[in-house]
């Protein structure tokens, strides 16, 4: 396929599914977030690598909420999707869903966002395929991750803007009613 020619987003869909043994449990007996994080990542590189036609790499992850946690012993499955191109990045929407096939019991687990940047065979980000919207569900995607663009982007300025005026000269002031105690002179 020509990387200039738009591509539909099913042509990147990508699915993961993998048990969940007890090395990936925490001492709570719940599956730790990083091993989740982590194939999140290996989703997301997989549907923005068939997309781009390139290698790709993170360069953020957004959203990442554990909304319920994950057992041992279920199945999970973790359905990716480009929602977004940009020059040389993609959006990829990734749905984590837990399955315990013993009791029958499916729940939604996670959604995240990862921004992925294709690269070229010099390492330098180079141009991905535009994205072929045949869907109402996938324009309203497209046009959320743009949103979620543009408010990301005010909200690192803003933070920026705040890690850059912090004044710790006035921290005794500041930070009164606060929990914590400062103990340098």
């Amino acid at each position: 396929m020509n990387k200039s020619q738009p591509k539909p987003v099913k042509h990147s869909q990508t699915t993961i599914t993998e048990l969940m043994i007890p090395s990936y449990a925490n001492f709570g007996g719940k599956i730790h977030g990083g091993i989740l994080l982590s194939l999140m990542d290996k989703v997301a590189f997989a549907c923005a690598t068939k997309h781009s036609g390139n290698y790709c790499v993170t360069v953020s992850v957004g959203g990442v909420e554990f909304l319920q946690p994950v057992d041992v012993g279920d199945l999970v499955s973790l359905l990716a999707s480009v929602n977004y191109v940009g020059r040389t990045s993609m959006v990829v929407g990734i749905r984590v869903i837990a399955e315990n096939v013993k009791l029958g019991l499916v729940k939604h687990t996670n959604t995240s966002y990862f921004t992925m940047v294709a690269k070229d065979e010099n390492d330098k980000p180079t141009p991905v395929p535009p994205l072929l919207l045949e869907e109402r569900e996938e324009v309203k995607r497209f046009i959320e991750a743009m949103q979620m663009k543009r408010i990301e982007g005010s909200i690192k300025e803003k933070l920026d803007d705040v890690k850059s005026r912090t004044e710790v000269d006035k921290a005794s002031e500041i930070l009164k009613g606060q929990s914590c105690v400062i103990a340098y002179k």
